[in-house]
């Protein structure tokens, strides 16, 4: 007998009947996204974050000290591994966490008023500014949270405990007709 695996976003089951036309206030799930951990040597952290800034086509977050997560939605993890190794391996370590991890846009007017049922976090513009972003719990999970632009955020949580997030926002996001989708 022979097994066939198929290749399943694990939100599947979860937006399966809720897709619908996008509402101004829209959660979406990016199904193939690229994530990869990018760690600094002690006293390395100014060389290590220019290095990564001049990659095409990624975001860089902050993930902690000497901590980063190195994004992207148009490269593979192949070709971000590559530009990874053109860094100094005496002075960065990195590894892959794509499958480990799910990205998730929010975006729209009410974004920071659904967020703030959500995160224990100013995201006031002034406190949280675009191209910011911090590690904190979102849903009371572990999650990495980025300004991405005036009224959307990008929130990166472990693969397993994506479908609570999912719930826990669109429930807090239901005063608000929060709808949600796929993004390809």
């Amino acid at each position: 007998m022979s097994v066939a695996f198929q290749n399943r976003h694990v939100l599947e089951d979860h937006i399966s009947g809720v897709e619908a036309a996008a509402n101004p206030n829209h959660l979406a799930v990016v199904r193939r996204s690229v994530v990869f951990s990018v760690l600094g040597k002690a006293g390395e952290e100014d060389w290590v974050l220019a290095g990564l800034k001049v990659i095409d086509d990624v975001s860089v977050r902050s993930a902690g000290p000497r901590e980063w997560f190195v994004v992207s939605e148009t490269l593979g993890a192949e070709s971000v591994a590559r530009d990874l190794f053109a860094l100094d391996p005496a002075r960065v370590s990195f590894f892959e966490q794509s499958d480990g991890r799910v990205l998730l846009r929010i975006s729209g007017p009410n974004t920071r008023r659904i967020l703030a049922k959500c995160v224990a976090v100013d995201l006031h513009t002034q406190v949280f500014a675009e191209g910011h972003s911090a590690n904190m719990l979102c849903c009371h999970v572990s999650a990495n949270v980025a300004r991405t632009g005036p009224d959307r955020f990008e929130i990166i949580v472990p693969r397993s405990y994506a479908g609570s997030v999912f719930e826990e926002i669109m429930e807090m996001g239901r005063e608000f007709a929060l709808t949600a989708g796929f993004v390809d």
